[in-house]
């Protein structure tokens, strides 16, 4: 594979303002031998401009890996990128209606954010949620089982693209900002109980303004939760750009006494060292809440009604496609580094798409809901009223008829 280094134009993000973040996907570099043993951890450097601190020193540059860790982070990113791929053919076939908010470009963020924290932790984010349900135990034919309508969904169809939970992932939100925060209770019930865990409430940088975020900083910043605010800065908040909508663009710095990293968000080891860092932060030191800022970028639109480019140029995203991908950029690392051939890789990739195949042909078929799905998950199980009322007066539905129906 080609050095992305030799077709990189610019080593910083190419959009309006100036950045002094390093984004490039490859820029780490091996600083001890690989070992044989793929599970023995190796020593990498990160670039020394990987990070941006605001009131605390911010993470080591030298980063413990191992070779399956790294094969493992590459066969998620190209499955979670398949997986929205399909969405967006389903979408496109008019398979899937209504609202469908991708994350195509910004895996490194999903998949470095699972691989540094643990099972107990919590994680809440916005609409472009699909690779964190699936990280957080979900499945990909669950996944897309959902955005289609069916039965085999992760919430059995009737949640769609904004509403997929899993007992570690308290959604998809549909509501800007609104999931901020929840984030925060979330935390509070953590350090209510004494677990040693931390939640990761994120949201993107046209969340960022949302009054709510801010509230929530200061309850989080006042009771010394465990939160670790994410915002995910692809660069635009639907079709605008972040210089046009915040009068200060570092929303690492937007805590005020909280403190802050800025990261590079295309550099899926750069992303995974930062968040064990915040996890230690919020866990170990019991420091409590961090904001986190993850400089990345989405290829796609807003949503799949938005083509994405009337208010960028296809030249600017096919350059970050080209010089800054974070596929390309951890595939270097492999390869240059000797954990994996180029063709090993390629196996990945085949294996990767074979499993969207197979879970798209699954969810096409399985059956939609039941008209009586209509009644159910309205009230937690096992505390229903014995009957519900519908639109009308006289539409009343009891609970012995929706066991019946549903044979439980």
């Amino acid at each position: 594979m080609a050095s992305l280094a030799r077709l990189r134009l610019s080593r910083t993000l190419p959009l309006r303002g100036v950045r002094t973040i390093q984004t490039s996907a490859d820029t780490t570099q091996l600083h001890t031998t690989a070992p044989t043993d793929p599970a023995e951890p190796f020593t990498v450097k990160l670039d020394a401009e990987s990070f941006r601190s605001y009131k605390c020193d911010g993470p080591e540059l030298e980063v413990e890996v191992t070779k399956n860790q790294l094969l493992t982070m590459y066969r998620q990113m190209q499955l979670m990128r398949r997986m929205e791929m399909a969405a967006d053919a389903l979408y496109k076939a008019k398979l899937i209606r209504g609202f469908c908010h991708l994350a195509i470009g910004q895996e490194a963020v999903s998949v470095g954010l699972e691989h540094g924290i643990v099972p107990n932790d919590r994680v809440i984010t916005a609409y472009r949620c699909h690779p964190f349900a699936v990280l957080r135990g979900g499945t990909v034919a669950g996944v897309l089982g959902e955005l289609l309508g069916r039965k085999s969904g992760m919430s059995n169809g009737k949640g769609g693209s904004m509403h997929i939970f899993t007992p570690s992932f308290f959604g998809g939100n549909g509501i800007v900002g609104a999931q901020v925060p929840v984030g925060a209770g979330v935390a509070f019930a953590q350090k209510y109980m004494g677990e040693q865990n931390a939640t990761f409430a994120l949201y993107g940088d046209g969340a960022s303004n949302q009054g709510q975020v801010f509230e929530a900083y200061n309850m989080a910043k006042l009771w010394n939760l465990p939160t670790i605010f994410v915002c995910e800065n692809n660069k635009y908040g639907m079709g605008t750009s972040a210089e046009r909508s915040s009068a200060n663009t570092e929303y690492f710095k937007r805590g005020d006494t909280i403190p802050g990293l800025q990261v590079n968000g295309m550099d899926i080891i750069a992303s995974l060292q930062a968040v064990r860092y915040a996890r230690n932060w919020a866990v170990n030191e019991q420091k409590g809440p961090l904001l986190l800022e993850f400089v990345t970028y989405r290829y796609g639109g807003h949503s799949m009604s938005d083509p994405g480019t009337t208010y960028r140029t296809r030249e600017e995203v096919q350059r970050m496609r080209s010089t800054q991908d974070p596929i390309r950029g951890l595939q270097r690392y492999i390869e240059e580094w000797g954990l994996a051939t180029e063709q090993e890789l390629k196996q990945l990739d085949k294996d990767a798409k074979a499993e969207v195949d197979a879970a798209v042909a699954e969810a096409k078929a399985s059956p939609e809901p039941d008209v009586a799905d209509l009644w159910t998950d309205i009230y937690f199980k096992g505390t229903e009223p014995p009957s519900m009322r519908g639109r009308e007066r006289e539409e009343v539905c009891f609970v012995s008829y929706i066991r019946g129906s549903s044979g439980n």
